[in-house]
């Protein structure tokens, strides 16, 4: 039986020997509601496995205002325990500035983080070692 995230993502989504779960946050475009909305049902989810995850987060076509960005961060505050490594792609202007924002977050992020604008090396990075 093929389970499903919120999102839609199948889970787990297996790729170069490798599991990794897909977020999938892009193309929200300013319709911040939906993606609340959306993070707040993945969160419950990736908090129901019994494990820590190697997370991908797809931001490509999504505003990244100040208030996306602040759910974003709590979000994975919420989350850091089930998270083993997150991978973060979208263009390089809204990565650039997310990459900032969450430098400045307290308390700071334990998890491994990397940022992209090319899926498969973050799919990539999260599979290797």
């Amino acid at each position: 039986m093929i389970v499903k995230s919120p999102g839609g993502s199948i889970f787990p989504y297996y790729y170069k020997g490798g599991e990794i779960h897909c977020l999938k946050y892009g193309s929200f475009h300013s319709n911040s509601e939906s993606l609340f909305s959306l993070m707040k049902a993945e969160e419950a989810f990736i908090l129901g496995q019994h494990r820590r995850l190697a997370i991908w987060v797809d931001l490509y076509e999504t505003q990244l205002t100040r208030e996306v960005m602040l759910e974003f961060a709590d979000n994975l505050i919420r989350l850091q325990s089930r998270i083993r490594k997150l991978a973060i792609v979208g263009d390089y202007g809204n990565i650039h500035r997310l990459r900032r924002f969450l430098r400045k977050q307290d308390p700071k992020f334990t998890i491994p983080i990397q940022y992209y604008d090319d899926p498969e090396e973050a799919k990539t990075w999260l599979v290797m070692g």
